[in-house]
């Protein structure tokens, strides 16, 4: 597989799951509409803010997946995909079929601060 069909697969995949995560916090907003409004004493499991605020949280990381992808085919059109942005080396084969979004090789990924 090369590195253009493995971005595509991730992409497609990624958007695939942000309509899912999409649906699926408007099924939580509808349901919130359509309740009493007091879901605190639900024992019955998690309150429908946290449903809501879990569904919100895991589409704001799959849209951001997203981004990183589009930003790889990016570098691909401009011929820079696989080149570390910090020291210009390749990245590598394989850390580019585990992460087809890395912008840093091995060596400069791990010397980065968090």
């Amino acid at each position: 597989m090369t590195p253009s069909d493995r971005l595509v697969a991730a992409r497609e995949s990624a958007v695939a799951r942000v309509a899912v995560l999409r649906a699926e916090l408007a099924a939580i907003i509808d349901s919130a509409s359509s309740t009493t409004g007091d879901d605190e004493h639900d024992p019955e499991g998690a309150t429908i803010a946290f449903e809501r605020a879990q569904a919100a949280a895991l589409l704001d990381a799959a849209e951001a997946s997203r981004r990183e992808l589009d930003a790889a085919f990016g570098r691909v059109s401009r011929g820079t995909y696989g080149v570390c942005v910090d020291c210009g080396a390749s990245i590598g084969d394989e850390r580019l079929e585990a992460r087809p979004t890395a912008v840093r090789c091995v060596a400069c990924a791990g010397s980065v601060r968090r």
